[in-house]
């Protein structure tokens, strides 16, 4: 099985909430130290896990891509809200996109996760998106759980009427970053994947050598 699976709950070292502070400051810091961090669905008393192993950074309303550009909507209002919270979008009319908000109260810019790691739960994750014949020794097919921002909302059942602006740095919340002291190694930083506007923005974030990376 390969080194960066991390696939046992025995492997996190007492995981904890990030403070709210980590968010409140620039997406593109937030990005970096997100890598090697943890999404928690928690589910009663059990919890589906993944590790972020690349993220994209979107940087308010100068930045024509994001979601902020054109000022604040009902559609994007967690965006200009508190740090921490979760704005969940539909694309494409097929996935849902999970970000996390950043900066002040009333400034935008936050981080889209763009692909985890699997860690506990792998089983639910494979139910959840309708993997009926899967190896779970094989990272090829693994990597079908959550390698991807739509694989990953679905194996971890986000949606936007469920989770969109939800506190996930709250121990009340039932979607949860989290920090375990895992170090993510070496960091790559490239243009971000499937955009057209402010594409030439050096924004995505990834773990050098990790499995579950969406695209190389």
């Amino acid at each position: 099985m390969s080194e960066h699976l991390n696939s046992r709950a025995s492997e996190l070292t007492k995981p904890r909430l990030l403070p709210r502070a980590f968010f409140n400051r620039d997406p593109r810091l937030v990005a970096r130290e997100l890598l090697g961090k943890l999404i928690v669905r928690r589910k009663g008393r059990k919890a589906l896990v993944g590790r972020i192993v690349e993220v994209e950074a979107y940087l308010g309303t100068d930045d024509l891509a994001a979601h902020a550009a054109a000022g604040r909507t009902s559609r994007n209002a967690v965006l200009f809200g508190m740090p921490g919270h979760a704005y969940v979008y539909f694309i494409y009319g097929v996935h849902y996109c999970l970000n996390l908000s950043c900066l002040p109260d009333g400034v935008p810019g936050c981080v889209l996760i763009r692909a985890l790691a699997p860690v506990v739960g792998l089983k639910e994750m494979a139910g959840a998106r309708g993997l009926e014949q899967i190896d779970f020794e094989s990272v090829r097919d693994l990597r079908r759980l959550a390698s991807g921002p739509g694989r990953l909302c679905e194996a971890l059942g986000i949606t936007r009427p469920r989770d969109n602006g939800k506190d996930m740095v709250s121990p009340r919340s039932d979607l949860q970053v989290m920090k375990d002291g895992f170090r993510a190694g070496k960091i790559a930083v490239t243009q971000r994947i499937g955009i057209v506007k402010s594409a030439e923005l050096p924004l995505r974030y990834l773990i050098v050598g990790n499995d579950f990376v969406s695209e190389k």
